[in-house]
């Protein structure tokens, strides 16, 4: 299936590039050095990475007594009835719960510090996109690729194509 794809693609490639009156012009960025070049993303990078240290250190908080729990456990366990030592079992596995419904409520799949991200990033990218629109209709392309997004997207790329600049500048953005 993949490679009738790439056929294809290929095939319709060389037909544009057969006539030359239907060459379409073609230009990459990098929006990776695009982020990296604007100061808004240092100051949320900023953001994240303290809510981010302050929610590891809550979820190693409830770990740290997890551990505590058990080595008391460990140091009655011969004093203890049956009894006693099921209910502080039972309390240990739902202090393991807790902690597993933390580390997901936070940091899991559509977690809290995801949630973050993008609330905090999808300006920037708003910004950057609608530069880059702006840069493809002034400089009449057809396509434009983002190198960041992959080494599968993009196997060579000549520098006389990098757009990336002139994104920038169209921010306002000095080198």
């Amino acid at each position: 299936m993949k490679s009738s794809v790439k056929l294809l693609i290929l095939c319709c490639l060389g037909l544009l590039l057969a006539n030359g009156s239907y060459a379409q012009k073609f230009g990459y960025v990098d929006t990776e050095y695009l982020l990296n070049k604007h100061p808004d993303y240092k100051l949320i990078q900023t953001e994240l990475e303290s809510l981010r240290t302050e929610w590891t250190k809550q979820a190693q908080s409830l770990e740290q007594g997890i551990k505590e729990m058990y080595a008391s456990l460990k140091a009655e366990e011969v004093l203890l009835t049956e009894e006693m030592y099921n209910e502080r079992m039972k309390a240990i596995r739902e202090k393991e719960k807790e902690s597993q419904t933390f580390n997901n409520r936070i940091f899991g799949l559509n977690g809290q510090y995801y949630q973050k991200q993008l609330e905090l990033m999808q300006p920037l990218q708003s910004k950057i996109f609608d530069a880059i629109d702006r840069v493809c209709k002034r400089y009449g392309l057809a396509v434009l690729f983002d190198k960041a997004s992959g080494p599968l997207q993009m196997i060579y790329s000549d520098p006389r194509h990098d757009y990336s600049e002139f994104v920038l500048e169209e921010l306002g953005i000095k080198n």
